[in-house]
């Protein structure tokens, strides 16, 4: 049997399988909260602008952009040493693979009016940021963009992880835009309004997102070792 602490702490085989199930479908989810800000057609958001700019140029699909995208992205955080968990390779594979499935079976079509569009993206946003709440709470690690930020942040001495964050996303627009990635008014609300809407989503559901112990990869296999073991 398996109590809420015993999965929110990944303690046994089971709860870790349980909450990769979860980071899993919360992160498909998410995915198709990503495809609403595209399908919106007013300007992706930063990072998007960026897996769309190189699926452009390479004539590669959006999923595989972000596939290579955040598995570099995770190499990085890898080699500053930063703490990895199961759910970041989730991360890496699922959100890019969900949008391409949604794009394939035509889930939404392209927003015809800024205005439709701007609804659209507003929607996406949200089921993103309560998605993100869901796949937090699996304790199995951030995601590899977050993960980065924090890094950075810790190595740019006083610079505040604000001034970071734009920087990281400001660099990942210009490069997208310069590869023919879409930048809009979208592009703005993107970057203006995510941080207030997850913050919206998580005091809605009292989640404290500082409060979550997030296993490190080590330590999950571990405990996949010990109940082999036994």
């Amino acid at each position: 049997m398996f109590n809420n602490k015993q999965l929110m702490e990944n303690r046994t085989a089971g709860a870790i399988i349980r909450n990769m199930v979860l980071a899993a479908v919360s992160l498909f989810i998410n995915g198709f909260g990503v495809y609403l800000t595209i399908q919106a057609d007013i300007g992706a958001g930063p990072w998007d602008v960026l897996n769309l700019g190189i699926s452009k140029s390479l004539g590669i699909l959006y999923g595989t952009a972000s596939v290579a995208v955040s598995y570099a992205i995770l190499g990085i955080d890898i080699a500053l040493k930063e703490p990895i968990g199961i759910a970041m390779f989730i991360d890496a594979f699922v959100v890019g693979k969900s949008v391409d499935f949604f794009n394939r079976i035509g889930a939404v079509p392209k927003c015809s009016s800024p205005s439709s569009g701007i609804i659209c993206m507003v929607i996406g946003l949200f089921i993103m940021a309560y998605t993100q709440y869901t796949y937090m709470s699996a304790s199995l690690g951030c995601g590899p963009r977050d993960t980065l930020l924090v890094a950075l942040t810790k190595r740019a001495g006083k610079t505040p992880i604000g001034v970071v964050s734009i920087t990281l996303l400001s660099l990942a627009t210009l490069v997208g835009y310069l590869l023919g990635g879409p930048v809009g008014i979208g592009t703005l609300i993107c970057a203006i309004a995510t941080g207030p809407i997850m913050q919206f989503a998580f005091s809605s559901v009292r989640f404290d997102a500082t409060s979550v112990h997030h296993q490190h990869l080590t330590d999950s296999l571990k405990v996949f070792t010990e109940h082999k073991a036994a």
